[in-house]
């Protein structure tokens, strides 16, 4: 995401630079940052072939065993694969489950030392969907997280697709979390994302026929463009790592609703800052070409009014 700090630190975990690792991450102190920093070292490769070493030479640290839980929940993902439930496979299945409890035997063993590490209830936010633990868990998790830090970007980004309709909630829990969120985070927070989250999730739980006529209407274009001026557009936003996600979904449901003015505007922000999220949404094989063409589209249509 063009963060040099992210830039730093993954050359440090490919190397094997405990050292190094360890001295970045102690020296982030805001909560989003350390879940985005946390969320790098949890989607690099081949962490768990050494974290063994780190826990082992510093056993009084949770910080070893936080890095290790945190890229477990990212290392079961990717060995469930993207496929739906059908098409994954009992070795997929068996893998993934395996990971996760990985994941969470750290992470709790994280709260337990440190309850206040909001980043180690964060991960286990996320892990709570693959887990399928009960409603009253997630939640739990996620309290533990906003009752430290109100505004947490990915503790609300994950609690948010628990409550999606595919995972364990409804098209009305997931527009309530997102609205209630927006609605009580300050000016500039980036919180009012969720709201686009939230329609580019209905959307594609829609049938096809239904799909443009949604994202289209004039209520969520109108949605889309309040949730922005609230963050990204506000006065008070100010870029923290890993900005260009938000961006990124603000882009493709701005497109999605061809309202190329507003899409534009946020084209502008991210430059090349394309995220694979959410943009494999439109095209799976080739989330960056897909970027391209929106972009290319709503530059070439940023003085048109939404039809």
């Amino acid at each position: 995401m063009g963060d040099p700090g992210a830039r730093h630190l993954r050359t440090a975990l490919e190397q094997r630079d405990r050292v190094g690792v360890r001295d970045f991450l102690n020296s982030v102190e805001h909560p989003d940052d350390r879940a985005f920093y946390l969320g790098v070292c949890a989607d690099t490769a081949g962490v768990q072939d050494w974290i063994g070493d780190w826990i082992a030479a510093e056993p009084h640290s949770t910080l070893p065993l936080l890095v290790r839980g945190c890229h477990a929940v990212y290392w079961a993902w990717e060995a469930r694969g993207g496929a739906t439930a059908e098409n994954t496979s009992q070795g997929q299945f068996q893998g993934f489950f395996e990971r996760l409890r990985l994941a969470e035997n750290c992470l709790d063993e994280v709260v337990d030392r440190d309850p206040t590490d909001t980043t180690a209830w964060t991960f286990l936010v996320t892990a709570a969907r693959g887990r399928q633990v009960g409603r009253d868990e997630a939640v739990r998790r996620f309290d533990q997280v906003v009752r430290r830090h109100p505004t947490h970007l990915i503790a609300h980004r994950q609690m948010l697709q628990f409550l999606c309709r595919k995972w364990f909630g409804s098209t009305e829990e997931m527009f309530d979390f997102a609205r209630t969120a927006a609605a009580g985070a300050p000016g500039g927070s980036l919180l009012p994302e969720l709201v686009a989250v939230a329609h580019i999730e209905h959307w594609l739980d829609l049938p096809s026929e239904e799909k443009d006529p949604y994202i289209m209407s004039s209520a969520v274009r109108a949605e889309l463009r309040a949730a922005a001026e609230r963050s990204v557009w506000h006065p008070d936003y100010q870029r923290r790592p890993g900005w260009p996600s938000a961006f990124n979904s603000f882009a493709l449901a701005f497109s999605f609703a061809e309202d190329y003015p507003a899409a534009a505007a946020v084209f502008d922000a991210i430059g090349d800052n394309v995220t694979e999220w959410p943009w494999y949404y439109s095209s799976g094989s080739d989330p960056a070409g897909r970027f391209a063409t929106w972009r290319d589209l709503a530059l070439a249509r940023r003085h048109e009014p939404p039809r």
